[in-house]
């Protein structure tokens, strides 16, 4: 059965080398460099783990999984199937990393550019509507008969009147342009925000579990063998121990593996 499974393994990485076969392409920093990168398709490592999973009818899986972990993603897969009372699983995985760049477009330096000077007007609207501000809040709120009040009971006020808290906010915003200039800033943000784009880099050799957790790039394909009964698994296997019958149909299953990984 070990020689079985690093067959599978073999098989595996070379899949997997085809799957995350890169493509050049350019990107751009903030500042405007442009960049030489290359990145894989993780949706075409999807697709090989789906086919595994289709074409093993006597597994069972629970489909792939994906995790995050800031730029580390993994895609797996584990498929199971028993016999007698033995359970026999498989996992698959592959682990990359996934990193943010801008599209090549001149836009990013336009936005750039604007962004800098929005950021600076704000800066300088601030410190000049700050007192102009105070000055018309205290108006309002004598108007109103509300004035000389301390900080707490003003806050009272302005919690129990509504019109009042939304009326002051329409005269400060039409006393300066620091509203209009930040509502065009998020703006501009969102906007960079959608053209970022991911580039994925994984290293197509065999790993262990260890260095999985350690975040190296890599794949992986374990198999592992319980004895399963009420409700309970226990790893430590006697191999003289499984009847002729049970490894026959394992040896069975773990060959419907190599099949597959062969087309």
């Amino acid at each position: 059965m070990t020689e079985k499974c690093e067959e599978i393994r073999t098989l595996f990485l070379e899949h997997v080398k085809t799957v995350t076969k890169t493509k050049p392409l350019k990107v751009m920093l903030g500042d405007g460099t442009v960049l030489d990168q290359e990145s894989f398709d993780p949706t075409l490592v999807r697709q090989f783990y789906d086919r595994i999973i289709r074409n093993l009818s006597s597994w069972k899986s629970e489909g792939i999984s994906n995790s995050t972990d800031q730029d580390l993603r993994r895609v797996f897969i584990k498929f199971e199937t028993k016999e007698d009372n033995y359970a026999l699983s498989c996992h698959m995985s592959l682990q990359y990393h996934a990193l943010l760049f801008y599209k090549l477009d001149h836009r990013i330096i336009e936005i750039q550019k604007e962004l800098s000077e929005i950021i600076d007007k704000i800066k300088g609207l601030e410190g000049q509507t700050a007192p102009e501000s105070d000055k018309i809040i205290q108006e309002m709120l004598k108007k109103k008969g509300f004035e000389n009040m301390d900080h707490q009971k003003l806050f009272e006020v302005l919690f129990e009147h509504n019109d009042l808290t939304q009326e002051l906010l329409k005269s400060l915003s039409s006393q300066s342009e620091i509203t209009h200039l930040i509502t065009k800033r998020d703006d501009l943000f969102k906007e960079l925000d959608n053209m970022l784009i991911e580039i994925y880099h994984t290293t197509p050799v065999l790993i262990d579990e260890i260095r999985m957790i350690g975040a190296e790039e890599g794949c992986l394909c374990n198999f592992n063998l319980e004895y399963s009964k009420n409700n309970s698994r226990d790893g430590n296997i006697t191999p003289s121990r499984i009847s002729n019958k049970t490894k026959e149909s394992l040896q069975k299953k773990i060959n419907d593996v190599i099949e597959v990984l062969k087309i």
